[in-house]
């Protein structure tokens, strides 16, 4: 859930590694570390402070600077042990030996508390709370001349997550990597390695780079590489090119990245259909199926497991599966879903929707089924990420790089994927052609329809502002809006800390209802679909009660004026796709209501862009 960087090559290291750690600030941390290596004195140097990477830069720039050309960078969402300087990363070996190896670490030591008490049988003595301090007294106790077999021989003996970037004092020319269950990708230079745990913060130095395989240690010198298991049996890594561009990390004139990546849907959605949708001839070609096209389309029941906007995507796409597909579907959370004893039948297609394809759970889950015979699908984001590596098929999101913790585009862009996926199978089982292409048509249609809603994002916020002082919201809607309902009350939370709820409009009477009182603010979707009728019920029972209604319209509905203090209006679209169109309005509302709270809207408190460990 935290960042590494590292670097060797024959540049000054500092000024790399704290560009790096800037660029993954917006993962969620609470404390930042550097150590470099200085070549001429063989030693370690480390400097660590709780807070912004700003804070820990003044403090080394206060301290004379770090020189040395082999370096690591770390920041840390606390785990084991508080928000400390002691718990924050680097760690080292023990003092009595001369700190001679160096370690941040991602990921949780499940077994750290075994290896400690026999770490301190040995002799060893810890300064810190920390799991990554064990592991690092570890490989200093297992250091006979070579780093790279001490990590491996480390390795060897824990149970966990870990993606680690370790440097020794005595081999001034080696960096040492490895990776199991935590992301880490090693950017391949001219004469130079950098390693991080996110390709943000590789992209302005090199586009090529490979991803580590779980139980994998690469050991890195100036000018060249090797990669091995941990029992040394040697493996080839993919050197392959990076899927963006520096520009597409860069906040240009946007306040916020949150802000950038809600304007940037018009363009992403358009990206995740290109050359996928094709309405002249009612097509939907989906290239990461491959193979599996036949098995998918035979399915008799499809499982999709997510967390947080994931699932919320996932749930809209339970309605599609249904509607286009005629298939039975579920969705579930992937953290409950690995610990119970789930049905995995013949016939069971498990899709893991995930933005990073990192989310412990929701790859947990994934194993958990594909262990159980399922088929295993992935709509991921991340090229090369775990979870698309470890699904038998699967589709790209393709809406670039998501720097804001509050999901946004990667919502948007999970949702059109399962419709397509959802059509794609459709179209193999009962759908027409002509169906199909008129489908396409409308979802070709969304990016500009989103278009005519961010026009609107000043009167959003306009009325935004009257509300924002108010504590308690509840998001209502019904059908496929739903999970829009939760998804809007989810970004609210977020980035606002304002409390929020969102269920099923009808679900309100049965016992919600409770809470509203006078001026309460109440979001309905409430867009004409199948359902407007009985919404406009619900928005009845709340008014009789003295709450404030915020309505999601539609264009031209003047009927709901009436009835709502606020409209955001949306254009009509066809029901199956209005969550696409109607989630826009509440995302705008909880970035606005975040700004007008004073409220760190890119690095929310306590929040991870990436949740890696459990």
């Amino acid at each position: 859930m935290c960042g590494i960087v590292a670097y060797i090559g024959r540049k000054q290291a500092l000024p790399i590694l704290f560009e790096g750690l800037k660029r993954l600030e917006y993962r969620g941390y609470d404390s930042a570390g550097v150590g470099v290596l200085n070549g001429e004195v063989h030693e370690v140097h480390v400097c660590r402070s709780v807070g912004r990477v700003r804070v820990l830069e003044d403090k080394v720039e206060a301290a004379g600077g770090l020189t040395g050309t082999i370096g690591i960078a770390h920041t840390r969402w606390a785990t084991h042990g508080g928000v400390t300087e002691a718990n924050a990363h680097p760690h080292r070996d023990d003092s009595s030996v001369g700190h001679r190896i160096a370690i941040i670490h991602n990921g949780i030591i499940e077994n750290y508390s075994s290896l400690k008490k026999y770490l301190e049988e040995k002799g060893h003595s810890f300064t810190s709370e920390t799991d990554t301090e064990v592991l690092a007294h570890l490989i200093g106790e297992l250091y006979h001349g070579d780093l790279e077999k001490a990590v491996q021989a480390a390795l060897r003996e824990v149970t966990g997550a870990y993606a680690i970037a370790v440097i020794c004092a005595e081999e001034p020319d080696t960096l040492v990597v490895a990776r199991k269950g935590s992301p880490l990708l090693v950017g391949v230079g001219n004469g130079e390695f950098i390693v991080a745990s996110d390709s943000s913060a590789i992209v302005a130095h090199t586009t090529q780079a490979f991803t580590l395989p779980d139980f994998t240690v690469a050991k890195l010198t100036r000018d060249n590489f090797r990669t091995a298991t941990i029992d040394d049996v040697p493996i080839t890594a993919e050197v392959r090119e990076l899927e963006f561009e520096l520009a597409e990390i860069e906040l240009g004139p946007y306040e916020h990245y949150m802000l950038k990546e809600i304007f940037e849907q018009p363009r992403s959605l358009r990206m995740t259909l290109q050359g996928r949708a094709d309405s002249r001839t009612g097509s939907i070609v989906l290239g990461g199926i491959g193979e599996h096209a036949r098995t998918l389309a035979n399915a008799k029941r499809i499982v999709m497991v997510g967390q947080g906007t994931a699932l919320h995507a996932s749930m809209v796409g339970k309605y599609l599966m249904e509607d286009l597909a005629k298939i039975a579907a579920e969705h579930d959370f992937a953290s409950e879903f690995r610990y119970r004893n789930p049905i995995v039948d013949f016939g069971t297609a498990v899709i893991a929707v995930s933005q990073s394809g990192e989310t412990a759970d929701t790859l947990a889950a994934l194993q958990e089924a594909k262990q159980r015979g399922a088929l295993a699908l992935g709509v991921v984001n991340v090229v090369g990420s775990t979870i698309a590596r470890e699904t038998d098929a699967g589709v790209y999101l393709r809406v670039g790089p998501e720097i804001g913790v509050a999901s946004t585009k990667a919502f948007t862009g999970q949702i059109m994927a399962l419709a397509m996926l959802a059509l794609f199978i459709g179209r193999r089982r009962y759908l027409s052609q002509d169906f199909v292409s008129s489908f396409i048509s409308e979802m070709n249609a969304i990016p500009d329809r989103i278009t005519r809603v961010l026009e609107r994002s000043d009167s959003i916020r306009t009325a935004t502002a009257k509300y924002v002082d108010r504590e308690n919201w509840l998001f209502l809607g019904r059908g496929a809006n739903y999970p829009v309902a939760l998804e809007g009350a989810l970004k609210l939370k977020e980035i606002s800390y304002i409390h929020a709820e969102g269920m099923p409009a009808a679900e309100m009477k049965h016992g919600p209802i409770a809470l509203i009182d006078k001026g309460m603010p109440v979001v309905f979707i409430a867009t004409r679909n199948s359902q407007y009728e009985k919404v406009l019920a619900n928005i009845s029972e709340v008014r009789s009660r003295g709450g404030h209604v915020i309505a999601v319209a539609t264009e031209g509905d003047e009927e709901i004026r009436s009835m709502a203090e606020e409209v955001f209006y949306v254009p009509q679209t066809i029901e199956a796709l209005q969550p696409l169109v109607n989630v826009i309005p509440l995302q705008l509302l909880a970035y606005h209501a975040a700004v007008l709270r004073g409220k760190d809207v890119d690095k929310p408190r306590n929040l991870a862009k990436s949740v890696t460990v459990e």
